[in-house]
Order: structure tokens, then sequence, then C-alpha cells
């Protein structure tokens, strides 16, 4: 069994981090734009959750205050370094979904009030006499009045001014907004840079459970750690017997897990990879690459009736968040999808 991990606080916030494993282009593009005299005044960096959208902007950010143009890399001890992580550099602002205080998360969207700030801290002279540069983490939030907030800067950039957009789903966006951004889209890390990534903040997890956790994150190294502090390799053992039973599994099984995951992060990290598991197995069908499991499942039904069942997964999870469903009864729900003939 993998040890406990009570907290994640292995891996820093992406203002205070200073390691970066993989996505090698992405950064070569950067420092290529850099040194050119033809800088893009927007970039897109996009991704899945966890792969180093944020920590990437981050580093693009320090390198273009502290007037580096050799490389990404700036040790933790540099001026500019200690003030963007501490969020008290004049020349950089970091946009993104503010807390509800009475609701106790955060809020949907990011509010056109906050967005409005944008174009007119963009428009100031830097500060220390380089570039001003803004961050949005999770564009993908922007509502219709923040992002139409945004549009102006982007149709009419202030010169030494950029602003890096980091979004998990660029068709949220608009896309007038899309096509003034250069899109740098990071792939999800190869297994020698997961091995590593997971090497240096699991160490005291076994080479098996780290190559567990690597196959269901994907090669996110945050959704890596996000799932070994929720059990995720536990959670994942569950979902392969409910993929192995297919409409096999028994209420009383289906009532005892759901016993077992009524607490909100296992439930949404459950839910999540049980979707995704339904759907590989249609994926892997419709492609001819099922294994036995994968082909037992949806040989039981369709492959369109079980491409249903995993977006009414989704939706039933996103349902059960937005009103405050019991967890329970939503997953004796979802395990009900499949027993239903």
């Amino acid at each position: 069994m993998p040890p406990h991990v009570p907290e994640i606080t292995l891996m820093l916030p992406p203002r205070e981090n200073h390691l970066f494993i993989g996505h090698a282009r992405a950064e070569a593009a950067i420092l290529e734009a850099m040194r050119s005299a033809r800088l893009h005044h927007a970039w897109l960096i996009t991704g899945a959750e966890g792969v180093g959208k944020a920590t990437l902007a981050f580093r693009f950010a320090r390198a273009l205050l502290g007037g580096q143009t050799g490389s990404l890399e700036m040790a933790p001890t540099h001026p500019v370094f200690r003030r963007v992580a501490a969020g008290t550099h004049a020349d950089l602002l970091t946009i993104e979904r503010e807390w509800d205080e009475k609701k106790k998360r955060l809020k949907k969207s990011i509010a056109a009030d906050t967005a409005r700030s944008i174009p007119p801290f963009l428009h100031l002279t830097p500060a220390e006499g380089g570039f001003r540069a803004v961050i949005v983490d999770g564009a993908e939030d922007l509502n219709p009045q923040s992002a139409n907030a945004l549009l102006k800067v982007l149709e009419e950039p202030p010169p030494k001014a950029v602003l890096m957009l980091v979004c998990s789903a660029p068709g949220k966006l608009l896309p007038t907004i899309r096509s003034r951004c250069r899109h740098l889209a990071l792939a999800p890390l190869a297994e020698p840079d997961m091995d590593q990534v997971l090497r240096n903040l699991l160490p005291d997890f076994s080479a098996d459970d780290r190559l567990g956790l690597a196959a269901i994150a994907e090669g996110s190294p945050g959704r890596a750690l996000a799932l070994a502090e929720e059990g995720g390799l536990k959670l994942a053992e569950m979902v392969a017997e409910i993929l192995r039973a297919g409409p096999g599994l028994s209420l009383a099984r289906a009532y005892e897990m759901s016993d077992q995951l009524r607490d909100q992060a296992p439930f949404e990290t459950f839910m999540g990879l049980l979707q995704r598991g339904v759907a590989a197995a249609v994926s892997a069908t419709l492609r001819g690459t099922e294994d036995a499991v994968q082909a037992r499942l949806v040989g039981s039904k369709s492959p369109q009736a079980w491409a249903e069942i995993a977006q009414a997964l989704g939706r039933l999870t996103a349902e059960t968040e937005a009103v405050n469903m019991d967890r329970r009864q939503a997953l004796v729900a979802g395990l009900a999808l499949f027993r239903a003939a």
C-alpha cells in the first residue's frame, strides 16, 4: 500500500515554484520570441489541469521582468523571483477567480470588475523600466463581460506589455481572444519526465505506485499529487472493479462503495476516474484497440449507450456540486447506470 499523504504541500504554488521538468519546446519558443524584436503581446498557454501551465507562465513572467533571455530558469534567491513569489512585483498582475467567503468556495467566474483592471495596468509605464505582465490563471473562467474587458487591450496592445492566458479549456474562450494570442499547447509529460517529477515529490512511494499514479494522472504532475492525497490508487482499483463487473455490479456492492466515497474530494475524483474509464473503453472499442475488460464492458451494451453513460456521469457530478446534492445518493445513481438494462 502507498504511504499516507496527509496534504499536498510538496508542489509549491506556481508563483513560488522554481522546479520545472519537460515542455522544452514551449520554453524554447518563449526564449526565441524574447530574443527577437517582435515579442507577441498575448500568449495562450493551454493543456490539462496540473500539467504545468501556470508554472510556465510565471517562469516566462520572471524572465521577462528580470530582463533575461538566455534561460527561463531563475534562482529563488533572485530579487525578481522573491517579489513575484510574494505577489509584490509592481510590474506583474495576476488575475484568477476570487474566494467567495459566504459560500466558502471559489466563485464560478472571474468578475468583470477584476478583468477591467487589466487594460489600465498594462498601459502604465513599467515601474522597473522593462515590461509589464498580466497572468490570467484559469482564463476559461472568464464570463462574457470579463472576456470583453480583454478585447480592447488585445486589439490595441500597449508597448512593453505582455498578457498570458493560462487555460485548460480554450474552447470556452471567445474566438476573438484566441485569434489574437500566440498559442502554446502543453502536452502531457512523457513517462520519463513524470517518473522524475514523482521521484522528487513522492520519494516514499514505491516505483510501482508512482507508475500507477502516473498512468491514471495521464501525464499531469499536479493531478498525480492530488490523486496521491485523495487515495487515487485505491479509487482506481474500485473503478477497475466496476468496469470489470459492468451491468453485473450488485446493488449491495454499489451501496458499499457509496458509503466509502461520500466525502467531497474522493467523490469528485472517483466520478472523474469512472467517467474517463467508460469513455476510454468506448474510444478503444471504436479504434479496435480494446483490452479484454473494455471489450466485455462495451459488449454488454452498445458503444452509443456507454458514451451516453459517460456523459451522464459528468452531468451528475456537476449537478451534485452545483446544488449540494447528497453525494451518497449521487454515487448510487451513478453506479445504477451500469446496472440498468
